[in-house]
């Protein structure tokens, strides 16, 4: 099992969550208001007057075989709209309850 953590600019929200349901992720926790600065590229997203766009986050854990599917359709979403900015993370999951 996975773990698959994804930082993006809230317009992006329901279009990564169908993609999750596309790929049949059906769970995922989300928190809609996170702050902070890609690494490469794209403008902060802060809530500030300077910069007042915000970000979003999600984590889904995953079948290890869907993990490629949902990759490839979040880099589709970004390579759409690369300054929003949409970044994803994999984790491995050791152990669940």
């Amino acid at each position: 099992m996975k773990a698959i953590f994804i930082t993006f600019d809230q317009a992006h929200r329901e279009r990564i969550i169908d993609a999750l349901e596309r790929s049949n992720c059906r769970g995922f926790t989300a928190w809609e208001q996170v702050t902070g600065r890609g690494s490469v590229s794209g403008e902060p997203h802060y809530g500030s007057h300077a910069w007042p766009s915000m970000a979003s986050a999600i984590i889904t854990m995953v079948e290890d075989h869907r993990v490629d599917t949902v990759l490839e359709r979040l880099r589709a979403m970004d390579a759409e709209r690369p300054k929003l900015g949409l970044r994803a993370f994999v984790w491995n999951i050791e152990s669940a309850i």
